[in-house]
């Protein structure tokens, strides 16, 4: 038996980071880039090192400039660490796993450490392909919770459900952290819409601008731990933002949108301290004439785009800056 599973990078659309704080998001995932997992019955259970997973180099700056794109770990820390928690969650459950072993390999051309969830959409595609092997059913919303356990509990990342949410629904998601149901029941109010409802859309990145989540989020959520007054103000307009967001899709307004981008940006830039590249390639783009945010922890913005005319002058003042743009293939998958 071989299995090959897929799951995709992430967008926020908008929202971002309060998910991870009761809020309101809106995210997709987009088909350009992919995390691939094969998985194939062997004698003995075996991790295959990805691309991400070097060990030898040609000199000391080839060591050093893998560990600017990859950072110190690779990917199979997060192999056996989704090992770890999918056993673990299925002795929770009391689902029975068939006693034979597995050869797995991943491969993955997300572009890393830019706030696209790659590591997530490595654990996630391995997760699927240990559900089919072990002929497991997790429906969406607990998939989505053990994916971010692998991360935030096993490894320490500092995370939010977002990313999870729209790799396992693989479909744009209005998602609402209600505080009283994700204490009551663990997950939020997730609502899948299709992408048509969705306005012109770039996504452009800095590759050398790539760093951590964890690098990201580690202040903000010692200042919210502390309730700073600034902090909450924010997250709440931040939901507030979410909710006209998507009850502007749902009626046909998607290009009255950008506006609203932009404001999530320039709420989370008076809360956050940001890196002067990162401001640079948001202040590009909307000097454009396009809307411009960040679609997760930084590296890369996400925005809205008019027209064509817009679209190519975004491609050739970014690339003055070192940054590639792209429009995404929206998955829109059931």
């Amino acid at each position: 038996m071989k299995i090959t599973t897929y799951s995709y990078p992430r967008a926020a659309l908008i929202g971002n980071p309060s998910d991870g704080y009761y809020g309101k998001t809106i995210a997709f995932v987009f088909s350009n880039f992919r995390a691939e997992v094969n998985l194939e019955e062997s004698d003995r259970l075996e991790i295959v090192p990805g691309s991400r997973d070097h060990l030898k180099f040609n000199s000391l700056e080839g060591l050093v400039n893998d560990v600017n794109s990859y950072g110190y770990y690779g990917g199979i820390r997060l192999i056996k660490a989704a090992s770890k928690r999918f056993f673990e969650y299925c002795q929770e459950k009391s689902l029975k796993l068939d006693e034979k072993n597995f050869r797995i390999s991943y491969e993955s051309d997300i572009p890393n450490r830019l706030g696209l969830a790659g590591s997530s959409a490595i654990i996630t595609a391995y997760i699927k392909a240990l559900m089919q092997f072990h002929d497991v059913q997790i429906d969406k919303p607990h998939l989505a919770n053990l994916v971010l356990s692998v991360e935030t509990k096993e490894l320490g990342i500092g995370a939010g459900l977002q990313d999870r949410v729209a790799q396992a629904y693989e479909k744009p998601v209005y998602m609402d952290f209600d505080r009283e149901l994700m204490e009551q029941r663990g997950f939020g109010e997730y609502v899948p819409f299709d992408a048509d409802l969705l306005p012109d859309i770039y996504i452009a990145y800095k590759i050398d601008l790539a760093e951590g989540s964890e690098v990201t989020h580690n202040d903000f959520r010692e200042r919210y731990e502390k309730g700073d007054e600034t902090v909450l103000r924010a997250i709440d307009e931040w939901g507030t933002i979410s909710e006209t967001v998507y009850k502007k899709l749902q009626s046909g307004e998607k290009d009255s949108i950008g506006d609203l981008l932009n404001l999530n940006f320039d709420i989370r830039s008076k809360v956050m301290n940001l890196l002067p590249d990162n401001l640079r390639m948001v202040e590009t783009a909307r000097k454009c004439g396009a809307s411009a945010k960040f679609t997760g922890s930084g590296g890369a913005i996400i925005g809205t785009c008019p027209n064509e005319d817009v679209f190519e002058r975004l491609k050739t003042e970014l690339a003055n800056i070192g940054a590639a743009v792209i429009k995404p293939q929206i998955v829109n998958n059931g």
